[in-house]
């Protein structure tokens, strides 16, 4: 336990107890300024929704970055291109073999 920082995490006025690897400490700073942002966005763009309360606004949020995470997955699927790359072997393999 004495690689982590025991601290806390402050949301839209509520804490929460956290668990910090002291070597990632930097990272927990800016995801939480990300989510702030993303809320303070959320809050703008539907103001004038008064049914909207910031229980809302942070799902919308945390919605949000689950889709960007899936983008970003499907950005690093390489089964795609290893699938390229085998086929393009494959026509290179022909090719060669036909010379």
């Amino acid at each position: 336990m004495d690689d982590k920082l025991r601290g806390s995490l402050k949301i839209e006025g509520r804490t929460y107890p956290i668990f910090i690897p002291k070597k990632n400490e930097e990272v927990y700073r800016r995801a939480r300024l990300n989510l702030q942002k993303r809320i303070a966005q959320y809050r703008t763009r539907f103001s004038k929704d008064v049914s909207l309360d910031t229980q809302d606004f942070m799902a919308m949020a945390a919605f949000q970055f689950s889709l960007d995470n899936l983008y970003l997955a499907e950005e690093k699927d390489i089964d795609t291109f290893t699938d390229k790359i085998r086929q393009l072997t494959n026509e290179i393999d022909k090719y060669l073999q036909e010379k």
